[in-house]
């Protein structure tokens, strides 16, 4: 009697294990499924979208308004390739139950990125700025001045909280932080 228990015991363990590895090799196809069909309908749709735009000339429309060479074209159907690259990615991850887990950890990793982006920044505008305001409190530069700061000869075109512009006597604009001209040596000629 005992070996009739324990008989049926195996084989209903053997039958819940083959159940089990079934229905993780069921998720882990259909994933791969939505995988492979997402990020062909990602490429397709992608390069659909380029064409259209192209035919619509968005870049040129983009030059003339704006006098910037962009490829805005490619830019767009760049975007909405990857958008739908990763909807695919989270739909297969769904299947197979690790969704909430992955995205939260994408998640943060996104916003620890942005955090850092911006950071990066900043980190040069607010010690400008407050150059800036103080060299517009002591008045020691206007435009029309000739000045020397380091190497950087020219003469003030521009001055705002940022920078300061100065045009060479090449014709060239140079663009000078306003804390470098904080942290230097500012000869103004005459």
């Amino acid at each position: 009697m005992v070996n009739d228990t324990s008989g049926g015991l195996i084989v209903k363990s053997l039958n819940m294990v083959n159940d089990l590895f079934t229905d993780v090799v069921t998720k882990i196809v259909v994933a791969v499924v939505i995988l492979l069909i997402g990020f062909i309908i990602g490429k397709i749709v992608g390069r659909l979208l380029q064409r259209v735009l192209h035919e619509f000339e968005l870049d040129n429309i983009m030059k003339m308004a704006t006098g910037l060479k962009i490829s805005l074209e490619e830019l767009i159907s760049h975007f909405i390739t990857y958008i739908i690259y990763f909807l695919t990615v989270v739909m297969a991850l769904n299947q197979i139950g690790l969704t909430t887990t992955l995205l939260n950890i994408i998640s943060a990793g996104i916003m620890i990125l942005i955090i850092i982006f911006i950071l990066l920044g900043i980190k040069d505008f607010f010690p400008n700025v407050i150059a800036g305001i103080f060299i517009h409190q002591k008045g020691w530069i206007k435009v029309g001045d000739k000045i020397k700061v380091k190497n950087i000869e020219g003469k003030v075109v521009h001055v705002n909280l940022v920078d300061v512009r100065l045009e060479t006597k090449k014709g060239d604009l140079i663009y000078i932080p306003n804390s470098l001209i904080i942290k230097n040596e500012l000869i103004k000629k005459r």
